[in-house]
């Protein structure tokens, strides 16, 4: 079957006019590079009995359908009228896509340059073959497993050719083992909070051409407010080992000239390496919601003679602090004023429009609900001045290999992730999802502990919360949390209050579903800010409440008042968007309209004197 691909030369990764340039790929840095986008048509076919390796589908197979990439498996699976699995399918599944794409002519030497294939994101567990060959990913996977982040692979140049095939296999399953968010597992099935499958070819692939000796498309900031220094992690990739600059000019948005130039010599070796340095930034300006302040990063990596691998990025200066009872920004108390958003389905033009809802209901704080999301999303909640606290999707079964799979899926998405001042806030898990013997088992804890010590010493501008809702774990009498939280539901009024005064005077049983802390015995005694993380959630069936868009505006408005009568530090409003069976959005999941008034979740009205 024949397919179509107009896409057969590079376009320009960078329009060099434009002071902010849109990024066409999702990723967080740009890349003065040329670029060709796989998107479109493929050949399709499903192997439900798992034999395409064996029989050696990568060499040589005739594919009988077509699927459009990016997409998910599901949607392909409906699209190919598996009539064998109607309603979606069970256990596990194994995909094949395949496609050619003609070499597009390099103006760069083949010396310095080499391709490069990048998947936005794909999975469970994907395997690809270039012309027949297999390839390794750049970290050295024959499989890569996630499905939430970026992966790359390096084209050997003795494997292309003018006209090139492409061949992924994509193997997914109803494995509880594995980080799902709140898509169904065999542990918990489709219906009322658990969601669709929604894997495979989710996220675009492209080819570019990349220097052999470069910088890796990740950057990580933490800023030093009260000194004004900016540490910067950056990774290199080196094919050829010497000596090489690492050069960091910051620039003003607005300006051309850099506000600074610092040169690291480095001597490298084959192979990749994280750095750290540091450059003052005298006089530069905070990040906040109020005043979204960004500065422009060049990175280049220069060789012995001259040669420059280049990088961009954005960042901003801010810190986050959990200090007694309340959070700070900057030094100065916050309250955070959020709502729960879980993307699903939605397209990152709708992610855009559901932020600037969220901003417009007063909002200052979006969690994202255990859900991977374009990472184009991140630089605009840095744009827009939104704070973002990210949650790792939660395997459903708590196992060794469980946590190995959370390891492995957190450490990917922080290092992709953390260049950005929106982000705040990261959770481990979520109610227990994926950790259920948190309470009685030693192990569960301590890698919880042991996760908590890691991110708070490799990843110091954030604050972490080991496990959302209740459960919290507290060890020798010190919580193993930046912040208290507690899910709290109801849709009486005077029962909210009630819990609300048992809460802040330190009641941390019988108040949420579950204990609030777990393990040693802990005395709140407003040591750590106290949150409540999710609440409302009125219209959706389970949790009561209005129905009526002005009932239910009347009501948030009533119960967001009481909330700011007790000595909290934020709150989650639950949720922004409907999303399949939660009928509890605030805002329309297509359009973006609000569909109550403006401003209703900002306290800023009833900040208590």
């Amino acid at each position: 079957m024949e397919t179509k691909h107009p896409n057969t030369s590079f376009s320009a990764s960078r329009p060099e006019t434009e002071a902010e340039p849109e990024n066409l790929l999702p990723r967080a840095v740009l890349r003065p590079n040329n670029y060709m986008v796989l998107d479109g048509e493929w050949l399709f076919a499903l192997d439900p009995n798992d034999q395409g390796i064996h029989q050696q589908w990568y060499v040589r197979h005739t594919f009988e359908g077509v699927a459009h990439w990016p997409g998910s498996i599901e949607a392909h699976l409906a699209e190919a009228k598996v009539q064998s699995m109607p309603t979606g399918w069970q256990d596990k599944v194994v995909a094949w896509y395949e496609r050619e794409f003609i070499l597009p002519d390099r103006s760069e030497s083949t010396a310095r340059s080499m391709i490069q294939l990048t998947f936005g994101a794909c999975g469970y567990e994907t395997r690809v073959w270039l012309n027949g060959y297999p390839l390794h990913t750049i970290e050295d996977e024959e499989v890569h497993f996630g499905e939430y982040t970026s992966f790359s692979y390096e084209f050997p140049e003795e494997f292309l050719r003018p006209t090139n095939r492409l061949t992924v296999r994509i193997a997914d399953t109803m494995d509880a083992e594995i980080p799902r968010g709140k898509q169904e597992s065999h542990v918990y099935k489709r219906g009322g909070i658990w969601y669709q499958t929604y894997t495979g070819a989710v996220r675009s692939v492209w080819i570019e051409s990349v220097e052999r000796n470069r910088l890796r498309s990740r950057i990580g900031v933490v800023s030093e407010n009260d000194d004004q220094l900016v540490r910067f992690s950056v990774t290199t990739r080196i094919h050829d080992p010497g000596d090489y600059t690492l050069r960091l000019q910051a620039f003003d948005l607005h300006s051309t000239e850099p506000l600074v130039t610092s040169d690291f010599p480095l001597r490298l070796e084959a192979g990749q390496k994280q750095q750290r340095v540091v450059v003052d930034l005298e006089g530069a300006q905070l990040w906040s919601p109020e005043s979204p302040v960004r500065y422009k990063l060049i990175a280049q990596l220069i060789d012995s003679d001259g040669y420059i691998a280049q990088i961009e990025t954005r960042f901003g200066l801010r810190k986050i602090e959990a200090r007694g009872r309340y959070v700070y920004l900057n030094n100065k108390r916050i309250y955070l004023d959020g709502i729960l958003y879980q993307p699903g389905t939605a397209t990152y033009e709708e992610m855009q429009a559901h932020m600037r809802a969220m901003k417009a209901l007063g909002c200052n704080l979006v969690r994202v609900h255990i859900a991977g999301v374009d990472p184009r999303i991140y630089n605009f909640a840095d744009k827009l001045g939104l704070l973002l606290w990210v949650e790792v999707p939660s395997p459903h079964s708590s196992t060794p290999r469980s946590r190995q799979n959370h390891r492995a899926e957190l450490l990917r998405m922080v290092s992709l992730i953390c260049t950005h001042p929106s982000v705040v806030i990261w959770s481990l898990y979520n109610e227990d999802w994926g950790a259920q013997d948190i309470a009685t088992n030693p192990e569960t804890r301590q890698y919880i502990l042991d996760m908590y010590h890691y991110m708070k010493l490799a990843y110091p501008q954030y604050l972490i919360v080991d496990n959302d809702g209740w459960h919290h774990i507290s060890f020798e009498g010190r919580l193993k949390s930046d912040l208290l939280t507690a899910h709290l539901y109801t849709a009486d009024l005077d029962q909210w209050k009630a819990l609300l005064d048992r809460l802040t005077k330190g009641e941390l049983t019988g108040v949420a579903a579950f204990p609030l802390v777990v393990g040693d015995p802990f005395f709140y005694r407003c040591q750590v800010p106290l949150l409540v993380s999710e609440w409302g959630g009125f219209g959706f069936v389970n949790y009561g409440g209005p129905n009526e868009s002005q009932d239910r505006t009347e009501q948030i408005r009533l119960f967001k008042q009481a909330l700011r009568q007790y000595p909290v530090a934020g709150d989650i409003y639950t949720q922004a968007t409907d999303i399949e069976e939660e009928r509890n959005g605030l805002i329309d999941p297509q359009s973006g309209e609000l569909t109550v008034s403006a401003g209703l979740l900002n306290s800023a009205d009833t900040e208590p004197t």
